[in-house]
């Protein structure tokens, strides 16, 4: 007789374990301790076998009739359902192991093994934990465009379209990092291209009127605050590099008796080291600074410890202190000031500029070319450039 819920329900515990049956193979197996259990008897090449189904009531009567059944029509096509279970519980461990956030990490390293700036590598990981854990956790060859969309959706309706931006467009890496390594067959995230609020470019603050810029450079002059942050703020006009390649210089970097620092490429946005010719101010900057910081490894160290470097908004918050707001005046701003008025003196050629700025030239030809043919040039427009901020500082205007 089949089995009925009021059966099953009305199953007391024994001394020893007994089974109730069901039909076609199916049957309760009650435990003393009161557990119970299904189970499928069925045989396969004349051995019989048992299938577990899970326990009542998690597995409703009907849902362990309907497994039944599955398992009656693997054996109709000669397949264990038995070894079926197995294979499909390794298949959900390889899934679980492939999930998204492990695919990411994997590719975070093998980023960092090829050379990647350890920044670069800390934004990555920030994009994951964006993310989410539980995206994290999912198979990364069964995660869907909708379900991508509807993770960035969050962010986007939150207005941080940059961000979202920076999401889509990692993932994307990882998914194609999945498909060159045989764990995904597609990049949902690159069906995604138009579906979000493309961001409006912003373009950093900076002063390019000459005499504006004389009045920045006398508040700079004048500034008072923890040393590294005043030396640093004075030697951000003379050089033209990022912030954060200036925030960590080393001594080690500096050669005093040749006017050059050399950042390694590690530090580099573009992944290539480079060369910076330092004018007699820049050097009177340093010396000064070193007679402080000279005993540590980083030129201009944090005023928590000397073991960091000052932090990335240490420069913009000593301008926002001087009265300049993040409209006017930022830190990498300095770099579009240099490039508007070395460009508009007429006197250096356009290449040269562009490598003191360490922006990509395009060609590895070309690249080795430039790094050596304007190096006279730049020495001569990195002595030019800071005389010429010392007649823009003390009001005049050539």
């Amino acid at each position: 007789m089949a089995l009925t819920d009021t059966a099953i329900r009305n199953a007391r515990p024994k001394a020893k374990p007994y089974k109730v049956a069901d039909s076609q193979g199916l049957y309760l197996l009650v435990n003393p301790r009161g557990s119970k259990l299904w189970r499928v008897k069925y045989r396969i090449d004349g051995v019989e076998r048992k299938l577990a189904l899970g326990s009542y009531p998690e597995i409703t009567l009907a849902e362990a009739r309907t497994a039944r059944d599955a398992a009656r029509r693997q054996l109709a096509h000669a397949v264990d359902p038995n070894a079926a279970k197995r294979q499909a519980r390794i298949e959900a461990s390889v899934r679980a192991s492939n999930s998204f956030a492990t695919v990411a990490e994997e590719l975070i390293e093998k980023k960092g093994r090829e050379g990647i700036a350890q920044a670069t590598l800390e934004k990555q990981r920030w994009l994951l934990k964006l993310l989410g854990t539980d995206f994290g956790k999912r198979p990364v060859a069964d995660i869907t465009p909708q379900e991508l969309l509807h993770e960035l959706r969050k962010h986007e309706r939150r207005g941080r379209l940059e961000a979202t931006k920076q999401l889509r467009s990692f993932a994307s890496r990882v998914f194609r990092y999945a498909v060159a390594t045989a764990r995904a067959e597609r990049d949902p995230a690159q069906l995604l291209l138009g579906a979000l609020t493309t961001p409006r470019v912003k373009h950093f603050a900076a002063i390019t009127d000459p005499v504006e810029f004389g009045a920045l450079l006398r508040a700079v002059e004048d500034y008072q605050g923890d040393p590294s942050v005043m030396y640093a703020l004075k030697l951000t006009p003379h050089v033209f590099q990022r912030p954060g390649e200036l925030r960590q210089m080393e001594w080690a970097e500096v050669n005093f008796e040749k006017a050059v620092w050399i950042i390694p490429e590690g530090k580099m946005k573009m992944r290539q080291p480079h060369s910076v010719p330092l004018s007699r101010q820049a050097l009177a900057i340093l010396t000064e600074m070193r007679q402080l910081s000279g005993s540590g490894r980083y030129a201009f160290p944090s005023v928590r410890t000397r073991a960091r470097p000052i932090s990335d908004n240490t420069i913009n918050a000593a301008l926002r202190r001087m009265g300049y707001s993040k409209e006017q005046m930022t830190a990498h701003g300095f770099r579009t000031s240099a490039s508007s008025l070395l460009n508009e003196s007429g006197k250096w050629n356009p290449d040269a500029i562009e490598r003191a700025l360490a922006h990509m030239v395009a060609g590895s030809v070309r690249r080795i070319y430039n790094q050596s043919a304007y190096w006279r040039e730049r020495v001569e427009m990195a002595q030019w450039w800071s005389d010429y901020l010392d007649e823009l500082r003390e009001g005049g205007n050539r």
